[in-house]
C-alpha cells in the first residue's frame, strides 16, 4: 500500500514539474518575442513558415505547431492586418490558402530567432550533452504517451520518422541562426534600460 502511495506521489510530482517547466519556458518565450514587438503566437507562425521553406498551408502550420486549424487561422488573420504575413489562394483549388512571410515579418523574425536560441542555450547550459540526450528521450516518451491519450490509433513509429525528417530541417536552421558569426540580436528592452540609466 505504501509503495502505491509513493508511486502516485511520484507521478504527481513529475506532472507538477513538467507543468511548471512548461509555464516558465512559455514566460521566457513570451518575454523574448515581446522584446522585438511580436507575440509568441506570431513568432511561432513566422518560424514555422520559415522552417517549412516558404508559403505554407494553414493546415501544415497548425500541424507543425500542434494547434487547431481554426486557432492558427485567427492568428494569421491578425498577422495579415499588421503586415507580418501575406495570404494567397491556390490557383487550382481556391479552398486552399497559403500563408507567406512579408518583408516586415522576415525582418522581425531574424533578431528574435537569435535571441530565442541564446535564451534556450542559456537555460539548458547546466546540462551535459548526455543529460540533454536523456532529457530529449524522456520528453519524447511523455509526448508519445500524450499523443496516444489524445488519439489511441496514432502510429508512433510514423511520428518518429517525421521527427527524424524535421531534425534535418533543424540542422539547416541552426546553420543560419546558431552560428557564432551571425550578428547578435539587439534587444530593445536592454536598449531602453540603458537609455534610462544614461538619461
Amino acid at each position: 500500500m505504501a509503495s502505491n502511495a509513493k508511486s502516485a506521489e511520484l507521478v504527481l510530482r513529475v506532472w507538477r514539474q513538467l507543468y511548471q517547466a512548461y509555464t516558465l519556458l512559455k514566460r521566457c518565450e513570451d518575454g523574448t518575442a515581446e522584446e522585438f514587438g511580436l507575440t509568441t503566437e506570431q513568432y511561432a507562425v513566422l518560424v514555422t513558415i520559415e522552417y517549412l521553406g516558404g508559403p505554407s498551408k494553414v493546415t501544415d502550420i497548425a500541424e507543425w505547431l500542434e494547434r487547431s486549424t481554426n486557432s492558427i487561422s485567427m492568428i494569421v488573420d491578425r498577422m495579415v492586418k499588421v503586415g507580418l504575413v501575406t495570404r494567397r489562394r491556390d490557383k487550382g483549388d481556391r479552398r486552399v490558402v497559403y500563408v507567406g512571410m512579408s518583408s516586415k515579418g522576415a525582418a522581425a523574425l531574424k533578431p528574435v530567432n537569435v535571441a530565442a536560441f541564446e535564451t534556450v542555450s542559456r537555460i539548458l547550459s547546466s546540462l551535459s550533452s548526455e543529460e540533454k540526450t536523456t532529457l530529449l528521450d524522456l520528453l519524447g516518451a511523455v509526448k508519445y504517451g500524450t499523443m496516444k491519450c489524445l488519439s489511441p490509433g496514432v502510429d508512433i513509429e510514423e511520428v518518429k520518422k517525421q521527427e527524424l525528417h524535421q531534425a534535418a530541417g533543424l540542422k539547416k536552421w541552426l546553420n543560419v541562426y546558431g552560428s557564432p558569426s551571425f550578428p547578435r540580436a539587439k534587444r530593445q528592452g536592454r536598449e531602453k534600460k540603458t537609455k534610462r540609466k544614461n538619461a
